[in-house]
């Protein structure tokens, strides 16, 4: 099995050892200095809870719904759906703001609605294939 529990097949494997090249030395130096490597892993995975993902999809069909509203379009608690509206606050994928007794949440900016619609696309794609 590999990394992800699918069964191994030879074809997918390089079948001899490949020597380090310049473009691989490049490329891991590149990505060892990145600084955004940790925060990007926190933003998919933020993303790949099925709840906020669903809160998260929801905001980028309506600008802006209040916590009540999140709650009965995931089928939570409003504490569950603040809770998770929360956390995609602290990784900067959204924005909130208070009118009276209601909390209003948005996406934080359209990078993040064209991440989620991106992803969308692409497993209606997927799917289509077959």
């Amino acid at each position: 099995m590999n990394e992800v529990g699918e069964p191994m097949n030879e074809r997918d494997v390089c079948e001899a050892v490949c020597e380090s090249s310049e473009k691989t030395s490049l490329l891991k130096q590149q990505i060892d200095q990145s600084h955004h490597i940790v925060e990007v892993t926190k933003l998919f995975k933020a993303l790949s809870d099925e709840t906020r993902m669903k809160a998260a999809y929801a905001l980028t069909l309506e600008k802006e719904l209040c916590v009540c509203d999140v709650a009965q379009i995931i089928g939570a608690t409003t504490a569950t759906a603040s809770h998770h509206l929360r956390h995609l606050k602290s990784l900067g994928l959204a924005k909130y703001r208070k009118e009276g007794k209601l909390v209003y949440y948005s996406l934080d900016d359209d990078h993040v609605k064209q991440l989620i619609r991106i992803a969308f696309a692409h497993q209606e794609e997927l799917a289509s294939r077959g």
